[in-house]
């Protein structure tokens, strides 16, 4: 895990795996041109020149217009983009989504590396490496998404919790709700963990943005609230094969009939209820960064569409798995299945595997393939083995403890 252990075997391992990512992204994967970033560039445009923001779409490759899904704060968060040349928009995309990667990097490893005591830019570098090749990750910034600064500010908050800032907290967590409506599901996991201040701060935060677009955009925002919100033809396909959600499941198997409402509720209760015992078991035991990594899974399951880059809300789980293979305090048997399992699901999501039956989900290898995501984030949820900080005393017993009394 260390690898080479000279500073010279360290710069030409790192610059050889640089080059070799960089060539394999530059070939390999499909690229999406940016295509959501010219939605967002192009509806914000045609809202400042003709007022309707909602009224935009762009033709997409599965047949359906795309139009502006957000809520209208994220439209106004957007406004700067029409001060740039579309070039400079895209160069603007790549700039911030680097910046977060960054972020987001130094938040899930750096306690790692500390802890074992790893060369930190060695492996910032490897893990830097091993990120842009998630396929939710390159889509991220091939579509020119805004789905890693979301986790961004969701993790601000997280990491305030988990270091003793929470005071402070929730600000994050309430914004990205108002940019969209997803990340609202922290607000129910803080509500959960008896955060009541963080929650009041991000629901006020939340509020008082949308309020803020109600005031600067009545019309975007009497659009969005009672139209936009609930149709649902807007978002993209159900059964497309991209859409990696309990619903998309559903949709598949009954594609061209439009999946059963009744069915697909039942299915989000039982996720819900799912999540809402193993979060209140990470809380039992002090481990931050599990809840909100479980949350992020369940707001992938639950929602109605989660699109392949949507799955940025999967890594911080895959870091929580690696990390317990990483502990000293586990069995020799059980950090090797940890790891064993990490290094599944980490290839499994650099795959897209998923595509091979982008025309046909039909049958049982369809349902398993097509769905291949979707296994991982019930795996996930269930087994996402947790480590607290603060019950020593059950650790020394247990160091994954199966129950929480």
């Amino acid at each position: 895990m260390t690898g080479p252990t000279t500073s010279r075997g360290r710069l030409a391992l790192a610059l050889g795996l640089t080059v070799a990512v960089a060539l394999f992204l530059a070939f390999v994967p499909l690229h999406r041109h940016w295509f959501d970033l010219n939605v967002y560039y192009e509806a914000v445009g045609h809202w400042l020149r003709d007022g309707r923001i909602y009224d935009f779409t762009i033709p997409g490759a599965d047949g359906a217009d795309y139009g502006f899904t957000y809520p209208p704060f994220a439209a106004l968060c957007m406004l700067p983009m029409t001060l740039f040349t579309w070039p400079a928009a895209i160069t603007l995309s790549m700039v911030l989504n680097v910046a977060a990667s960054a972020t987001l990097l130094t938040w899930l490893i750096g306690p790692i590396v500390q802890r074992h005591g790893w060369n930190k830019w060695f492996a910032f570098v490897v893990a830097s490496c091993l990120f842009v090749l998630l396929e939710p990750v390159r889509d991220t910034f091939s579509f020119g998404q805004v789905n890693l600064l979301l986790l961004v500010l969701v993790f601000f908050d997280a990491w305030l919790l988990s270091t003793g800032r929470g005071r402070f907290a929730g600000y994050g967590i309430g914004l990205a709700a108002a940019i969209k409506l997803t990340p609202a599901i922290f607000i129910c996991y803080l509500l959960i963990t008896r955060r009541w201040r963080a929650a009041a701060t991000a629901t006020g935060t939340a509020v008082a943005a949308t309020l803020l677009a109600l005031a600067v955009a009545p019309g975007a925002s009497r659009v969005y609230w009672t139209e936009a919100l609930w149709d649902t033809d807007r978002i993209g396909v159900l059964s497309y094969v991209s859409n990696q959600s309990w619903e998309g499941v559903l949709a598949r198997l009954v594609d061209p009939v439009p999946p059963s409402g009744v069915v697909w509720g039942l299915g989000v209760l039982a996720v819900l209820a799912v999540w809402t015992h193993r979060v209140r078991c990470a809380a039992a035991v002090g481990d931050e960064r599990a809840g909100f990594a479980l949350t992020g899974i369940a707001a992938c399951l639950i929602s109605p569409i989660t699109w392949v880059h949507h799955l940025v809300w999967l890594i911080p789980a895959l870091a929580v798995l690696v990390d317990s293979g990483l502990r000293p305090d586990a069995s020799p048997a059980r950090r090797k299945l940890l790891l064993r399992v990490g290094a599944v699901v980490y290839v499994l999501l650099c795959s897209s595997v998923v595509w091979l039956w982008r025309f046909d989900s039909t049958g049982v290898d369809g349902f398993l393939g097509s769905n291949a995501y979707v296994w991982i984030c019930l795996g996930l949820l269930i087994a996402l083995p947790l480590r607290g900080a603060r019950s020593a005393e059950m650790l020394s017993q247990e160091p994954y403890p199966a129950r929480i009394p």
